[in-house]
């Protein structure tokens, strides 16, 4: 490319020279009339032949710088010139002594020179405007035949005169001006000559002389020598590569064969990874500028390998990265970068043309980076490529390009590594494809996938910090519209990206403020969790830069106030949000947090005022709502929490809330106090008794009395006017408040407000919780809500003293955790006792949507029982010929007694009652900080070790209880789901309010997955300690009952407990490394520190283990566990624990291991601890999970899929009616929908892996392929046979259903190998037809019994079922004539039957069918059969079918 803009620069200087040669002559010309000329300048007239001639024909030579002039027009001249030869007395030696007469007059360097330029015209008269241009008299005179070959031979040898040359004083090149007479020549006499010529002078010339002649190659030879020229050149190629762009720009127009253009190519692809940077757009756009249909994918797949764009741009990088460190040669250093990034942009735009001009080479593209299917194949140029072909969007539809984007990022394929190196190495690039960026990231921010929107975002944030002034106000108004369209995914990652941009470049945020400040227009669709994102970016922006950023201060103050004094609860919240973000903006101390900005000036008096005042304005706002308060308490500890506030705002705090507290909530601990309220008063839950006489009271039930009595009197509060509301709903918010501001102020020591945690409440007799159905209406209203507030108080007392270490602390902090489970545990009593009752808000920052379950009394449970009976019932009359009991599919029976922390929230079946599960109120309770999980590190005791410490007065160290460790664990579970994504394509759903599931949520919002996992990682040892023990608990039980749980005559409910324990335990490991943050490589030492906890636990090792060890030496120690496994859900935990394990090693071994553990668990009897065994619908469900589980992961489907069938189901059969299979005691008369259902998917699913048969097939895998077909349709005639004796109608609905996927499947893979096997393996397919013509015999009597039932469900199933066996008849007819069998297919009658072969007696008897169609036909005779369709349904019911049958071979 360097070589080509010399050239085209000293061609213009040559024609800058001519020109002005020219000129100089014009005018010497002009004034020749007055000078007189110089015998250097004047004619040369001598008596040579050469002269002669040439002025005879008409060409007059001149010396010094005047041109030759010519008198005549080209072409005569050059004929009296060949005329005068030819007719000369001595032709032909006269040709010979012409040459030598120009071999001795050009010996002079001028006067060649004056040959080879363009002639001069000699002007008289008109004649002068006839002809701008002439050519040189070399030219002219290799324009004729009999002087070409000799004058080009001259030539050739003048040229190594001039090679080596310096610039002449003059600056014509010679060598380039005598390669330019060989241009476009009208006829080359000998061609073949000329091209060996042109080959040896190019053999032998310098590097600058080369580029020339090669460049002018397709000028001078003719079409015919093309492409020997062309294979010269490609070996020249090879051998130096400084002729890359010489050469290409020659092959480039050389018409070449279409098999020497691919071997060029192919040479040309090899040499890609060499060439220089300048060379490579050249390079880029000869690969690109012939590529045909044929050829396309393989050219642009090579050309997309051998491409390596990194290794282009790191040196210049480092060139620059040199340049700034040392300030050495900065422009220097910069140029070149740009140089690069030029070529680099200049490739781009070659291949932007080729994709807009060419549909071939845009679709190669398409599917070359769609064939990619890893992560560490995909390039930066696949990224940028796909910016092109959505901005060319011509021959490519942009939707296209961004169905295959969300694709690979869903994949995983294509991350966020890729995007930062295409912007931070390739930003000339991207920025030239901004629109095409820019419409990327908001179409892939509306994405239902979580990983879609996360690289959307990024391609926001990137474009704004890499891009100019007009892109970031493009991004900032994209970002904004997105906030304000109203979806709740949309908005929350927008705002995030907005986040991230302020917290990082917040001067550069500044100027677009006025574009986010339009949201406040829309905030009544943005929820409070997205209005306090709101607040931060408009605060920040607004603080960051003084007095730049008053306009917005002035703007906010205004919606605040006003939002602030709003009677409607809303915006009132949303002023509360607001104005504490905007104190945290005014007060934060730019000292102690990075994240502020750095210019951030130090706090003023009149900041510290308007701090103050808005401060005090939100408390005065707020105190007469209970709920408002409580907001504005949560906001300010979430504040308060940052640690970031201004000493003089912190103190200010502080100080006001210890005072508030202690006024409002607290009293002093008396004996005895008059009852004035609806429930008896009683001080409860005292943990320092001794301390009892100068004690405090949290003064609970009088306080909720008061509030309630005061809300209830219509109008009180208004009349009150000004006077503050206490109200129980604040008090934990108020001490979460209360405790932080400690903690900040004091360095973590809570000593001013330990008694706190001690101290008992004012309740009442918890004694009435047992006879709460005799309590009123009210009373019982009044007594749910003060367990909830005693939880929440508890809950947040846990929170505030978990962190201490000391041991008394940690003492008292384990039995409010057992506080809180007692509590629970009568709360569940009194709500089922209260329908209809709505409970006090905890969490203030949400909106709650979903009103707690109303709870039905026991009769309308009973009668949902009976009914449900009725239902069963009359289905069991239903079916007269069912052979089994109905109840194995169609009752949903009572749900799985899977035990939880709430044991108690289930169905009572004796006693009649319904009990609540509290898991549905988990919004009304406060949220529990992470720090909470540190109780798990204590030890685990039995219950009879707690018999002595269930009174309130400890005597000695306690230790955490079951009931409190599933507390726990409960609670750490759901945090690890919110949290811990296990798939990064996980749905969003934009239509669906996310309020719900984000409530109690808060705190650990403010947390990252990464920071999450490190916090799990440190419990992991005392996570794999409970585990031990609840393994050895249950081992226990069944080392005294032989290897079975049987917990009869020991504690029921500890043994639900500690199976609870077990179940969380492992769904919380399975949780931590099913997590898709473990796939990317800043989370590798996370995942080999977790590893590396577990394989310690198996083996504690000396040294380290690598990643394949530890994935090895994990398995082993989970697998430990599969023994004493107590519930089948636990059971399925464990397994995709495992599998989750085994997905990231390389270990072979893990998949069988994975089937037996799967299948040992089927194998098993799942008992309760009540002695019954296990079932109902989550029980189904496990059992579903694990029998998928085996039959993915064993050797051989077919053959497990045939022992369950032919062995397990016998068994079954031939048992009790509440038997079960001896092989598999899983497989009983109520799970056997289950596992057929199982087992029918199972089959479908892999029969289509089994390959379509070809002609091309060896013997062995036609012999293969055929076995495999015959076991899988040996297992369909077992399965469906099976329907005779298992005849329920859900039983009925999946054959159907799975039958007709079978039956399609085999005509569309089987029977294609059944056409070319025929011949070689006749006695193997009449095997595999006849057994599959018994099934399709039973196929089409359940699709009578389902016509004659009218059951619609099942109905829907028959007409495509019934399609496809009559296309199976006809198929089989096919294949047989394919084959030249067609005489042993033949058609006859066949009756309908219902399931159990009797026939159906609905349809007219018909005389000539006395005998049984049905007979038996001979063992070596093939038969098919087909249900015509019926005519008329009204005139007959009438059905006629057909089948067919091959006769004995006549070979």
């Amino acid at each position: 490319m360097v070589a080509k803009r010399r050239l085209s620069k000293s061609a213009d200087d040559d024609d800058v020279v001519i020109a002005k040669d020219q000129s100089t002559a014009k005018k010497s010309k002009i004034g020749g009339r007055k000078r007189i000329a110089s015998a250097e300048e004047g004619e040369v007239d001598d008596d040579t032949v050469f002269v002669q001639l040439l002025k005879t024909a008409g060409v007059i030579l001149k010396y010094g710088n005047l041109p030759n002039k010519l008198t005549l027009d080209q072409a005569i001249f050059q004929k009296k010139l060949y005329q005068s030869l030819r007719k000369h007395a001595r032709y032909p030696n006269v040709v010979q002594e012409f040459i030598r007469g120009m071999e001795s007059y050009i010996e002079n360097r001028d006067k060649f020179r004056n040959c080879l330029l363009p002639c001069g015209q000699y002007q008289e008269g008109e004649s002068s405007n006839t002809v701008n241009y002439q050519e040189s008299l070399i030219k002219l005179l290799l324009g004729i035949e009999i002087l070409q070959p000799p004058v080009m031979n001259m030539l050739f040898e003048k040229i190594p005169e001039f090679m080596y040359d310096g610039v002449p004083e003059d600056g014509i090149n010679l060598p380039r001006l005598i390669i330019n007479q060989f241009k476009w020549l009208d006829r080359i006499v000998d061609s073949k000559d000329l091209t060996n010529k042109v080959l040896q002078l190019i053999s032998v010339a310098p590097l600058e002389i080369q580029c020339d002649i090669i460049t002018s190659l397709p000028e001078i030879l003719e079409d015919a020598q093309h492409n020997e020229i062309a294979k010269e050149l490609n070996s020249l190629l090879q051998q130096n590569t400084h002729l890359t762009v010489s050469i290409l720009d020659a092959l480039s127009s050389l018409n070449l064969r279409a098999e020497l253009l691919v071997e060029v190519r192919h040479s040309v692809m090899l040499t890609l990874s060499a060439v220089k940077l300048d060379d490579l757009p050249v390079v880029v756009k000869f690969i690109l500028h012939a590529i045909t249909t044929a050829d396309a994918m393989e050219v642009i797949r090579e050309l997309r390998k051998n491409l390596e764009l990194e290794s282009c741009v790191l040196p210049c990088q480092l060139q620059a990265s040199q340049g700034k460190q040392n300030q050495i040669a900065k422009g220097t250093s910069v140029s070149r970068e740009n140089g690069s990034n030029d070529c680099v942009a200049i490739m781009f735009d070659v291949i932007k043309a080729a994709v807009r001009f060419q549909k071939v080479t845009a679709e190669a593209w398409i599917k070359a980076i769609e064939s990619v299917d890893s992560a560490a194949e995909h390039k930066v140029i696949d990224l940028l490529v796909l910016l092109i072909l959505h901005s060319a969007g011509a021959s490519i539809s942009k939707k296209q390009v961004e169905k295959l984007l969300r694709s690979k990022i869903r994949l995983d394929q294509i991350r966020d590594q890729l995007l930062q190196v295409a912007f931070r190495s390739h930003a000339l690039v991207v920025r030239e494809y901004f629109p095409s960026v820019l419409s990327l990231a908001q179409t892939l921010l509306r994405s239902p996938d979580i990983s879609v929107v996360s690289f959307g975002s990024q391609m926001y944030k990137y474009a704004f910090m890499m891009f100019d002034s007009y892109c970031q106000q493009e991004v900032v108004g994209a970002l904004v519209t997105h906030v304000c369209s109203g979806f709740t995914a949309e908005v929350d990652i927008s705002l995030d990206v907005l986040t991230d941009l302020v917290s990082q470049s917040s001067s550069a945020m500044a100027i677009y403020a006025v574009f986010v400040k339009g949201i406040l227009d829309y905030m009544d669709n943005l929820s409070p969790q997205q209005i306090r994102k709101l607040f931060f970016i408009l605060s920040t922006l607004a603080f960051s830069r003084g007095l730049e950023g008053s306009h917005i201060q002035d703007d906010m103050h205004i919606i605040i106030r006003k939002q602030l004094s709003s009677t409607i609860s809303k915006y009132k919240r949303i002023g509360i949000i607001g104005a504490v973000m905007m104190v945290g903006s005014m007060a934060c101390d730019g000292s102690k947090v990075d994240t502020c900005s750095s210019d951030l000036p130090a706090m003023s008096k009149e900041s510290f005022r308007q701090a103050t005042a808005l401060l005090e304005l939100v408390r005065s706002c707020s105190e007469h709502s209970p709920e408002a308060a409580a907001l504005y308490y949560d906001e300010m500890a979430n504040l308060v929490q940052k640690g970031n506030l201004d000493p003089q705002v912190q103190e200010l705090i502080g100080r006001s809330v210890l005072d508030d507290f202690q006024e409002d909530f607290v009293v002093d601990l008396i004996p005895d106090i008059a009852n004035k309220y609806l429930l008896p008063l009683k001080c409860m839950f005292n943990l320092d008794e001794e301390e009892s006489e100068g004690g405090i009271v949290i003064n609970l039930l009088p306080l909720l009395s008061n509030s309630l009595t005061n809300a209830s009197i219509d109008g009180k509060r208004s009349k009150q006017g000004a006077k503050k509301c206490v109200s129980p709903v604040s008090l934990a918010s108020f001490f979460r408040l209360l405790r932080l501001c400690e903690e900040v102020q004091h360095d973590g020591n809570l000593e001013e407000i330990d008694a706190l945690l001690g101290c008992p409440l004012h309740l009442t007799n918890l004694e009435l919780v047992e006879k709460v159905e005799s309590l009123s209406k009210p009373e019982r209203e009044l007594l749910c809500s003060l367990l909830f507030h005693a939880i929440n108080w508890f809950r947040e007392v846990v929170n505030g003293f978990c962190k201490l270490q000391d041991i008394e602390m940690k003492g008292k902090v384990l039995l409010r955790l057992q506080n809180i489970t007692q509590l629970q545990g009568l709360l569940e009593k009194c709500i089922t006792a209260t329908p209809g009752y709505v409970p006090p808000l905890a969490n203030f920052d949400s909106e709650i949507t979903e009103v707690p379950p109303t709870i039905a009394p026991a009769a309308v449970a009973k009668k949902r029982n009976k009914d449900l009976k009725g239902k069963r019932k009359q289905k069991s009359e239903g079916s007269k010929n069912s052979s089994t009991d109905s109840s194995q599919t169609e009752e949903p029976s009572e749900e799985s007694q899977m035990p939880t922390g709430n044991t108690q929230g289930k169905e009572n079946n004796e006693e009649g009652k319904v009990f609540v599960n509290l898991a549905n109120y988990r919004a009304y309770f406060r949220e529990l900080d992470i720090n909470v999980f540190f109780a798990l590190q204590s030890g685990l005791v039995t219950k009879s070790q707690l018999d002595s410490e269930l009174h309130t007065k400890v005597t000695e160290v306690v230790q955490l209880g079951s009931a409190e460790l599933v507390f726990l664990l409960e609670d750490l579970s759901r945090k690890l789901d919110y949290m811990l994504v296990a798939n990064v394509t996980k749905k969003i759903l934009f239509l669906k309010v996310k309020g719900d599931r984000d409530v109690g949520f808060s705190h650990l919002r403010q947390m990252t997955p990464q920071q999450l996992a490190q916090f799990t990682l440190k419990l992991l040892n005392p996570l794999c300690n409970h585990l031990e023990n609840a393994h050895n608990f249950f081992q226990a039980l069944m080392a005294g009952n032989n290897g079975v749980v049987d917990v009869l005559g020991s504690d029921v409910k500890e043994s639900q407990r500690m199976a609870a324990c077990y179940h969380l335990l492992l769904q919380i490991l399975n949780t931590l490394f099913a997590w898709c943050g473990f796939a990317q490589n800043e989370n590798r030492k996370l995942l080999k520190s977790a590893l590396g906890v577990l394989a310690n636990r198996l083996k504690a090792g000396d040294g380290e283990l690598g990643m394949e060890e530890l994935f090895r030496q994990t398995f082993r120690y989970l697998q430990n566990f599969q023994n004493t496994i107590p519930r089948c859900a636990s059971a399925v935990t464990l397994t995709q624990l495992l599998i989750v394990i085994s997905s990231r090693s390389s270990d072979s071994q893990c998949k069988e291991k994975i089937a037996t553990i799967a299948r040992g668990f089927l194998c098993q009897s799942w008992i309760l601890p009540t002695g019954e065994k296990e079932k109902g619908n989550k029980y189904n469900e496990a059992l579903d999970t694990l029998l998928c589980i085996y039959l993915k992961h064993t050797d051989d489907v077919l053959k497990s899929v045939e022992e369950i069938a032919g062995v397990g189901v016998p068994e079954l059969m031939n048992s009790t009616k509440e038997g079960n299979s001896r092989t598999f005691p899983t497989l009983t008369r109520q799970t056997f929908l289950v596992f057929y259902r199982v087992m029918m998917r199972v089959l479908d699913s892999s029969v289509k892996e089994i390959p379509s048969g070809t002609q091309s097939d060896s013997a062995e895998v036609q012999i293969e392929k055929l076995l495999r077909w015959n076991l899988a349709v040996r297992d369909f005639h077992i399965l469906v046979n099976l329907v005779k004796v298992f005849d329920s109608r859900p039983v009925l609905g999946v054959c159907l259903k799975h039958g007709r996927l079978f039956i399609e499947s085999f005509l569309k893979q089987g029977m294609p190998l059944l056409d070319y096997s025929f011949k070689k393996h006749r006695d193997d397919v009449h095997s595999l037809l006849k057994t599959l013509q018994l099934s399709t015999r039973q196929l089409h009597h359940m699709c009578g019994h389902s016509k004659i039932n009218q059951d619609t469900n099942l109905t829907n199933h028959v007409p495509l079922l019934k399609k496809l066996l009559e296309l199976f008849v006809y198929r089989v007819k096919a294949m047989l004539t394919i084959n030249k069998c067609q005489e042993a297919f033949w058609l006859g009658n066949l009756k309908n039957r219902d399931l159990q072969g009797e026939e159906i007696l609905t349809q007219q008897s018909q005389e000539e069918s006395g005998g049984d169609e049905e007979s038996q036909l001979p063992e070596d005779d093939m038969e098919e059969e087909v249900e015509e369709e019926e005519n008329d349904e009204c005139e007959s019911n009438v059905r006629k079918a057909t089948r067919d049958a091959e006769d004995s071979d006549s070979d």
